[in-house]
């Protein structure tokens, strides 16, 4: 199994939610406000006078077959409007309960 964080501007929530509900991946966290800016390019996302735009966050545990049509479809996502943001990472889950 993978854990999937994917962090993105808000714009992007509905594109977001339609490739998990895709890919079956029904079990997730989400955290609705979150803030962050780019490590190379794009505005803040800070929900500030200065920089209002916000971030949400998803952090969800898939099968690891699912890790790259889930990767692909977040890739196409930013790649549409990459001034936006959207970053996922992938982590290996040794175990759960």
């Amino acid at each position: 199994m993978k854990a999937i964080f994917i962090s993105y501007s808000q714009v992007h929530t509905d594109h977001v939610m339609r490739v998990l509900d895709q890919n079956n991946a029904r079990g997730f966290t989400k955290w609705e406000r979150t803030q962050g800016r780019g490590s190379e390019s794009g505005e803040p996302h800070y929900g500030t006078h200065a920089w209002p735009a916000l971030n949400s966050s998803i952090l969800t545990v898939v099968a690891d077959h699912l890790v790259e049509p889930i990767l692909d479809a977040m890739r196409e996502i930013d790649e549409e409007s990459p001034e936006q943001g959207l970053r996922a990472f992938v982590w290996t889950i040794e175990s759960s309960l």
